[in-house]
């Protein structure tokens, strides 16, 4: 899963409204999941300000403008995090004795080491984007992606590096 200290994404998704044309949006603005707050100061949300941030460089790259009165486009973020625990057991070495005879075998054995449970922590994470039409309501467009990654990671890395992903899956072109 994770190479030279950098995580390999399980998956990046995305759906879209096929009939949809995209080039008709160039204005957007963002709504929080359940209330009309900005993401970025949600208590709950400690990255929130980030992921808009990096959102908004790949949205300004495809074109979009930001209009907080008028918008074409509302986009959200929805993100959640799981945190997994293995465990695992080392192998237990065995020394024993047997012997052996016509109609009988007779041994023994007794543990000498190993059988040490260990304990790790990595994190299940997901980052999803989701496109509404603000006028008719109706979600044209979303993008997500399922991480596994330890705790040590820099999330930060892992917000700019997949949200790069999945907006490079929007199905627009991006200006120059």
């Amino acid at each position: 899963m994770f190479t030279s200290g950098k995580a390999v994404a399980q998956s990046v998704k995305t759906d879209y409204d096929t009939r949809t044309d995209f080039d008709r949006f160039t204005t957007y603005a963002w709504l929080a999941p359940g209330d009309s707050m900005l993401n970025r100061y949600r208590e709950d949300k400690i990255f929130g300000g980030f992921i808009t941030y990096r959102a908004d460089t790949e949205l300004k790259a495809l074109g979009f403008r930001q209009d907080t009165l008028r918008p074409q486009a509302i986009f959200m973020f929805f993100t959640s995090v799981e945190e997994i625990t293995r465990y695992s057991q080392s192998p237990t070495l065995s020394v024993g004795v047997g012997v052996g005879g016509p109609g009988y075998y007779v041994s023994a054995a007794g543990p000498v080491a190993g059988g040490k449970i260990t304990a790790s922590t990595e994190e299940n994470g997901m980052l999803k984007y989701v496109m509404y039409d603000a006028s008719s309501g109706k979600i044209i467009w979303s993008g997500l992606v399922n991480k596994t990654f330890k705790p040590t990671d820099d999330i930060e890395d892992l917000i700019a590096d997949y949200t790069a992903k999945i907006f490079k899956k929007f199905p627009r072109k991006r200006k120059k």
